[in-house]
């Protein structure tokens, strides 16, 4: 059972009487954005350590409670160990911590009495832990540090024994990749600083996606739309409420306007839904984000098939929608084969950008063929892979 811990004691700067673990992050608060992280690596139960609580952490502990994980409040290692699994792993963030979900989850898979680590003593770090490291923010630990922590007068500070008793049962360390590091990972308790680390954040986030129709054409755009979305507070449900609205009027474009205006609408529709689904995700609603995901897929399978058909009634031949219906089929097909799909693999979305210029230029069918074939090749490198496995 993986038990998330997560300290919330230490006053934002300049904001006397107002937690750092309060302060706005990616439109709700960093103890949420902490929160989300830990739920979705797999966190069941989440303990918070605080030394006194405010309204507004109350009001984000409630609102963390409604996503589905136990939320419990401690005041000492005492009430953690008491409130913990005598068998849980504990995934323990420092007070205002800032990281990416990817740290979070591999530090998960570690074995209990793991530190994050830097070799440095910059913003990335939080406190020595010899002479060469220093603590980065992550730890897994076992209960029993949390009844080492317990033994210690209960005037130490929480975080700061929690991470001694670890040294001292010589925790394993792990360094801080690199790449996190520059995605925002640090410990900040100003507001203004804070706002800058979220924008890393937000664009390592939208970085992840490796498909080079993420990499090259979505990744760019969310990055610039997705902080404004996040400043401005728009719930992910709208945006994808406009982009499902946009894509209705791209397939209602294709019979009643043309092919390279419908392509246009579809783009600026999966856009909009590739930016929800990133902006529900950080938010922690997993269903709408899947949601506008699937939706993103819809659209470009209706696409193609919608074009492919009315090009096959304009020129009274079937060619079109043949090839249309080949590459969506094959691209389906597809993505239910177990094997690793590379960068460059076939997708609705890729398809429907790799049509969008012959659309544009009045030549749907010759970009047609190009789906049936990128569809095909990448059908054959998962068959390929298959029969290396066997």
């Amino acid at each position: 059972m993986l038990t998330g811990l997560i300290f919330a004691t230490e006053e934002a700067e300049h904001q006397p009487g107002v937690l750092a673990a309060t302060l706005p992050f990616g439109g709700m608060t960093l103890i949420e954005y902490q929160a989300r992280l830990l739920i979705a690596a797999g966190s069941a139960q989440l303990l918070v350590a605080v030394g006194r609580v405010t309204p507004a952490l109350a009001a984000a502990v409630n609102r963390i409670g409604r996503r589905g994980a136990t939320v419990d409040i401690v005041r000492s290692a005492e009430e953690a160990k008491a409130k913990a699994h005598p068998l849980a792993v504990i995934v323990a963030l420092a007070d205002g911590l800032v990281t990416t979900d990817a740290v979070v989850a591999n530090m998960a898979l570690e074995p209990a009495d793991t530190l994050l680590v830097t070799p440095t003593g910059d913003a990335t770090s939080v406190e020595r832990v010899d002479s060469g490291h220093c603590w980065a923010g992550v730890a897994t630990l076992s209960v029993d540090r949390l009844e080492d922590a317990a033994r210690l007068p209960r005037e130490y500070d929480f975080q700061s024994t929690l991470l001694r008793v670890a040294t001292q049962a010589r925790a394993k360390h792990v360094l801080l990749p690199a790449k996190a590091a520059r995605s925002g990972h640090g410990v900040e308790r100003d507001a203004g600083t804070l706002e800058v680390r979220s924008k890393d954040v937000l664009a390592s986030l939208a970085e992840q996606r490796t498909g080079w129709i993420d990499r090259f054409v979505f990744t760019p755009v969310t990055r610039l739309v997705l902080p404004l979305l996040v400043r401005r507070k728009v719930p992910d449900i709208a945006v994808g409420i406009a982009g499902s609205v946009l894509g209705l009027f791209g397939l209602a474009a294709i019979p009643f306007w043309d092919a390279g205006g419908a392509t246009v609408l579809l783009f600026a529709a999966m856009v909009l839904l590739s930016a929800g689904s990133l902006l529900g995700w950080l938010r922690g609603e997993d269903g709408h984000a899947a949601l506008q995901e699937r939706g993103l897929e819809v659209l470009g399978v209706a696409g193609i098939l919608g074009i492919g058909l009315v090009q096959s009634l304009i020129v009274s031949a079937g060619t079109a929608a043949v090839l249309a219906a080949t590459g969506v089929a094959v691209t389906i097909l597809t993505r239910r084969i177990p094997a690793p799909r590379p960068p460059w693999a076939a997708t609705p979305a890729t398809a429907l950008v790799l049509l969008a210029p012959f659309a544009l230029a009045g030549t749907v069918t010759p970009g047609l063929a190009l789906v049936a074939i990128h569809a095909g090749v990448t059908l054959a490198h998962a068959i390929e892979h298959l029969r290396r496995r066997a």
